[in-house]
């Protein structure tokens, strides 16, 4: 695959970037119809858009020098590379704690607009991991399966080696996730439902994808990658969530 799309002059539009500006524009469009369907105020949702993009970018890049921090002291230059090398779970953490706050801050009901916002976050990260693909980063393990791809001109993945397309079957998980979520959104009277399958949906295919990716350098935690490893807890706190509101709306 090719990052560089098209050059012209000092200008080059990259495929990661584009994809991952298609995503944002995509999933606040959607956000913003779906607000108006379910009572919400759609000028909101671009106040929620912009902490969600900002404070998830910020996040995204702290945790991933946290996992290489072992490499940034031993090359500091590595913190001024500010456009590759981001850690998903950093920036959902981040993202939904500042749009946490952001509700707060304008009375807003943090659930509802959580239940709103999320399908289109699944729907961003869709695209994301189709940026990964383009330019090669995200990669998976060497394979003999008929279902791979070469890399050739990649800055990131080893190039003419038969590899996992990891970054499709990721971007086929969040694109299926965003389809299941609003779905459930569709059905469900229960605010926090949507958020919380989120995070159990996502968890679990996260961990799942992370042990065909062969991009090593992410960290581990024992026999787990870091992803992995936050998955867990993520899993396990979004099963407590479900139990918490199926037993709140009196349910068994």
């Amino acid at each position: 695959m090719y990052n560089d799309l098209l050059t012209i002059g000092p200008f080059t539009l990259h495929g990661y970037g584009l994809m991952i500006a298609i995503g944002i524009i995509l999933a606040y469009v959607v956000a913003e119809k779906r607000a108006v369907k379910f009572g919400l105020d759609p000028e909101a949702v671009w106040g929620l858009t912009v902490c969600a993009v900002v404070c998830g970018l910020a996040g995204a890049k702290l945790l991933y020098y946290i996992t290489d921090i072992r490499a940034i002291i031993e090359n500091p230059k590595i913190l001024l590379n500010v456009s590759n090398g981001f850690v998903v779970y950093g920036g959902i953490i981040s993202g939904v704690l500042c749009c946490m706050l952001y509700c707060r801050i304008r009375k807003l009901p943090f659930l509802r607009y959580a239940d709103l916002i999320l399908p289109s976050v699944a729907l961003a990260q869709g695209f994301g991991r189709l940026g990964c693909f383009l330019a090669g980063c995200c990669y998976g393990n060497e394979t003999t399966c008929a279902l791979h791809i070469v890399f050739t001109h990649s800055d990131f993945a080893p190039n003419n080696v038969a590899l996992i397309p990891t970054q499709l079957y990721s971007s086929g998980l969040n694109f299926l996730n965003f389809f299941v979520l609003t779905r459930i959104a569709a059905g469900s009277k229960r605010p926090g439902t949507v958020m919380t399958c989120y995070l159990l949906f996502y968890s679990i295919g996260r961990f799942i994808i992370e042990f065909f990716r062969g991009d090593l350098i992410r960290g581990s935690i024992g026999p787990f990658s870091t992803s992995q490893f936050i998955s867990l807890f993520v899993a396990a706190a979004a099963i407590l969530l479900l139990a918490g509101l199926r037993k709140r709306s009196g349910e068994v």
